[in-house]
């Protein structure tokens, strides 16, 4: 690149590019070839018009008597051009894009709405027939704004609100959805010499305020022609990285939400030690275009066309937070066992829950993996996730189905439906009595086993008197089933009346009659739960 003794950001537009001779090289991940509209002077700027047009600057010679050349490199002000894609890449049919849109200064780089009927694009500081210029008479560049009128002419011709003369602002970039606007400015808040910029398109046709991307973005020194293909996936230029190969090279990066980006040089195919920048993509198609001054070209800037092989792969992590919980209580089951499977192979072989029954682990983004959890209680269950890109993916629940015995309340109880006795009394009902034969098998399945029966009662009535109560559900409940061959040695009762209520309905709280039933219940607590195997 020619060294050139002016401090302006027009600058920024004419680096330069080439591949003489070459039809073509390629690497891991791109075919790239020359294109033959390449010339002694600066093309370069590539931006998609449809599905078979290129649009792209040049410098094209004017009649005009006065203000032909730019002085700086001696070649004429740039204009857009426009030509048609061949299936082998090339163009044909070049011509200049629009007289509305071209003046007898600089533009470049555009971009368009999906339905091309808007166009953002840059210009040098020139509108309505005047050539303003910042404190030290720096002519500076702007973004505008164009709307398609009939025939199809470009009418309605804006500088956006955020253009000021003492900064440049350029480098159009839209997203896919059309909601956001990248661009390229020396504006105050820069981190570097040029840093790229969002920001946000409103339905009213208004605009946010312009974000800076970031340090992981920006440097102290240049970033510089921003595309962005689909809404997240951002290339750029930038002469300020660690891991660059001379001068400007072409990065890509992924934009997850709440995550910081992380740049790819795009290698030494689409790189050389000189100025790679203006990298374009279809998305279908994944060929495009890019711009480079490398030795070997034709002259100054040169457009060079590239198929994609291979795309990059982002680095993505899912923070993930699995908790395991009683289905039947909700409670949590601390220390449950844990495996992890990533296509059918497993990353984390029976890791235990911890004291608040959850397990982390890092996934990588828009995957899927199977989880599966138990606990010697418990029938064992699985879940199939999908992680996405957020930050977290939190408390991804699994509910295990008790099998014979329940933890609750920190306490292993025997899992069985409520044990239910009629109005202020203690004898045992039918429907008690087919729970209770299920304690009696458990307790022949593991014959150490040893049970004490605690019976409660709801708040209301006096607190002797639902003690009395309790106690006699207790006795009654151990009797029957010792009656059905259990020692009564391994079976002790004890009623504790209204003394240990599990909700908010103690003495004079009014409650619904499901909330007092919450605490009329008989549990068989185990006692030494070390015998089961």
């Amino acid at each position: 690149m020619k060294k050139m003794k002016i401090n302006t950001f027009i600058l920024l537009l004419l680096l330069t590019v080439g591949f003489r001779g070459m039809a073509q090289t390629e690497d891991e991940h791109y075919i790239i070839k020359t294109i033959s509209i390449n010339d002694e002077l600066s093309n370069f700027g590539t931006s998609f018009y449809g599905d078979d047009k290129l649009i792209f600057a040049s410098p094209t010679k004017r009649n005009y008597i006065i203000n032909n050349v730019w002085k700086p490199n001696n070649q004429p002000f740039l204009d857009l051009c426009i030509g048609t894609i061949t299936a082998e890449g090339d163009l044909k049919n070049v011509k200049k894009f629009s007289s509305k849109l071209n003046t007898k200064f600089h533009e470049a780089d555009v971009t368009f709405t999906k339905d091309r009927k808007t166009v953002y694009f840059t210009r040098s500081n020139y509108y309505k027939g005047k050539y303003g210029k910042d404190s030290l008479g720096i002519n500076r560049l702007k973004m505008f704004k164009a709307s398609v009128g009939v025939n199809d002419e470009w009418i309605d011709i804006k500088p956006l609100p955020f253009n000021n003369d003492n900064y440049s602002v350029g480098h159009p970039a839209l997203s896919e959805d059309e909601k956001t606007l990248y661009f390229v400015s020396d504006m105050p808040g820069t981190l570097g010499k040029t840093d790229i910029f969002k920001v946000s398109v409103h339905t009213d046709g208004t605009y946010g305020k312009p974000v800076n991307l970031g340090p992981e973005i920006n440097t102290p020194e240049k970033e510089m022609f921003p595309f962005i293909l689909g809404n997240d996936e951002l290339y750029f230029s930038s002469n300020g990285r660690k891991d660059g190969m001379g001068m400007l090279d072409v990065y890509v990066c992924k934009l997850f939400p709440g995550r910081k980006p992380l740049p790819i040089n795009l290698g030494t195919i689409i790189n050389s030690d000189k100025d790679d920048f203006a990298f374009i993509i279809a998305k279908n198609k994944r060929e495009g275009y890019f711009s480079s001054n490398r030795e070997g070209g034709k002259g100054d800037d040169d457009i060079y066309y590239f198929k994609e092989k291979k795309p990059f792969e982002f680095a993505c992590d899912q923070d993930v937070t699995i908790v395991i919980k009683n289905k039947k209580t909700g409670d949590i089951i601390p220390h449950a066992i844990v495996s992890i499977y990533h296509n059918d192979k497993i990353i984390a072989d029976s890791v235990k829950t911890d004291a608040n029954g959850k397990y982390f682990f890092k996934a990588t983004c828009n995957d899927k993996y199977k989880i599966t959890a138990g606990n010697k209680f418990f029938l064992s269950s699985f879940k199939t996730i999908e992680t996405n890109t957020e930050k977290s993916l939190k408390d991804v629940v699994i509910a295990l189905e008790p099998n014979e015995f329940v933890v609750v309340r920190e306490k292993l109880m025997v899992n069985l439906n409520p044990i239910y006795f009629n109005y202020d009394k203690f004898a045992i009902r039918e429907d008690a009595a087919v729970e209770l034969d299920k304690v009696v098998t458990i307790m022949k399945k593991y014959p150490k086993l040893i049970i004490e029966v605690g019976s409660h009662t709801d708040s209301r009535g006096s607190d002797s008197y639902n003690e009395i109560l309790s106690d006699k559900r207790a006795n009654s409940t151990v009797a029957y089933i010792v009656s059905k061959g259990i020692s009564k040695d391994r079976i002790s009762g004890k009623g504790y009346g209204e003394k240990k209520i599990i909700n908010k309905c103690t003495n004079g709280i009014k409650c619904s009659k499901e909330e007092h039933q919450l605490n009329r219940r008989t549990e068989f607590v185990i006692v030494n739960p070390e015998v089961i195997n």
